[in-house]
């Protein structure tokens, strides 16, 4: 068996990670249950904050901008996305116009730092804080045509200032320089004032933190807890809310990993386990905090692959070749199976015929999340 690289970055494979998003529902169906969270805060002057833990492409950041609208039309925003990935924060920047448009009262801020700093923007070692690249700018015009030019003239400071490199010790994305970028509209400075971030005296006191798979799934569950899930809950305002969402198997996914590598087991840990492991990594603070892990018809929801009507039928005589390659690429996304041992596997035909199968006696292929939620006491009532 071929020896894993230690370096590898499973996130980091762009093939992959684009052609799930394009072809599976995830991104939509995890921002209509992020949204359902919104009916439950209760934010405070000056505005609405929002934190998520990992944009992404931007899609579900985007969609649930959206229904922030539909139900706070008047309300400031602060969008505050934290994504290490060059390429992630091009795609959520192409996003941008189309919600400075809609919702003029949005400061749009990115940054490429940890989760324990991230919230904070800010990094909490003195000589990386003094290397902070800290950039403001405020679009002119009312336009997306011309928040779109401005936003895209941004591409030579992000090549120069967004790059990352890998821990040669542990494989993780580091960033070679922290960086806060922070968006918004001219016209709306005035009333922006109060909610822009200023450099080394930003709060978190978020109303909402967004954290759709921020960890690998194979990570410890004490490292899940004590490296984003611990910090990101501190970074609550009073009743705020952290929804959490990780992917927990039982579904045709997984079943196709599993004939392939039998007792497969990709997602070790629970909602239960994890919010178990944050409140000891919390402490005393813990009493600060609701940890409940909810029923599970609230928990649990799945998400499909995108098939044409009528192309998968469990007595179809075959299915296109696109599609199965589609299913596989989804499945072992979706179980972060490393590249080494993908190579080892598709050297024969037997992984085409296991979707295949997969596929046909189950109509279709979907997948399970598991949600979580967490809330801050609000100690003002």
């Amino acid at each position: 068996m071929m020896a894993r690289s230690r370096d590898f970055r499973f996130y980091d494979n762009r093939q992959k990670y684009l052609m799930f998003v394009n072809t599976c529902s995830e991104k939509w169906v995890a921002a209509d249950r992020i949204a359902l969270e919104l009916d439950a805060i209760r934010p405070t002057p000056p505005a609405i904050r929002v934190f998520d833990a990992g944009v992404g492409d931007g899609t579900v950041l985007a969609r649930v901008m959206r229904q922030m609208h539909l139900r706070f039309e008047k309300y400031p925003f602060l969008i505050v996305g934290k994504e290490i990935s060059l390429e992630d924060v091009r795609l959520t920047l192409e996003k941008a116009p189309d919600r400075l448009f809609e919702h003029p009262a949005t400061a749009l801020v990115m940054t490429n730092l940890p989760y324990a700093e991230a919230p904070w923007l800010m990094p909490v070692d003195p000589v990386k804080a003094s290397q902070l690249v800290w950039k403001e700018v405020a679009l002119t015009g009312s336009t997306t045509a011309e928040f779109e030019q401005q936003i895209t003239e941004l591409q030579p400071f992000l090549g120069e200032n967004w790059r990352a490199s890998t821990n040669p010790k542990t494989g993780a994305s580091v960033y070679e320089k922290p960086v806060v970028l922070i968006i918004y509209r001219q016209d709306c400075r005035f009333l922006l004032d109060p909610v822009l971030p200023r450099r080394g005296a930003t709060r978190a006191d978020y109303d909402l933190v967004i954290a759709s798979q921020p960890y690998r799934a194979r990570a410890s569950t004490s490292f899940k807890a004590k490296r984003v899930i611990a910090p990101l809950a501190k970074a609550l305002g009073p009743g705020g809310r952290l929804i959490g969402i990780h992917s927990c198997g039982n579904d045709p996914g997984l079943e196709i990993i599993q004939r392939i590598w039998p007792g497969e087991r990709p997602f070790i840990t629970s909602r239960h386990d994890l919010l178990r492991a944050t409140k000891s990594v919390l402490g005393e603070d813990a009493r600060r905090f609701n940890l409940s892990p909810g029923a599970d018809s609230k928990s649990f929801f799945r998400y499909d692959m995108h098939t044409l009507p009528g192309e998968i039928e469990t007595t179809a005589a075959s299915i296109g070749t696109s599609t199965l390659l589609a299913a596989w690429n989804a499945a072992t996304y979706v179980a972060q199976i490393e590249d080494e041992r993908l190579a080892e596997i598709m050297a024969d035909a037997d992984y085409i015929h296991a979707t295949k199968d997969v596929l046909q006696r189950h109509g279709g292929l979907w997948f399970n999340d598991e949600s979580f939620v967490i809330t801050r006491k609000d100690e003002r009532l």
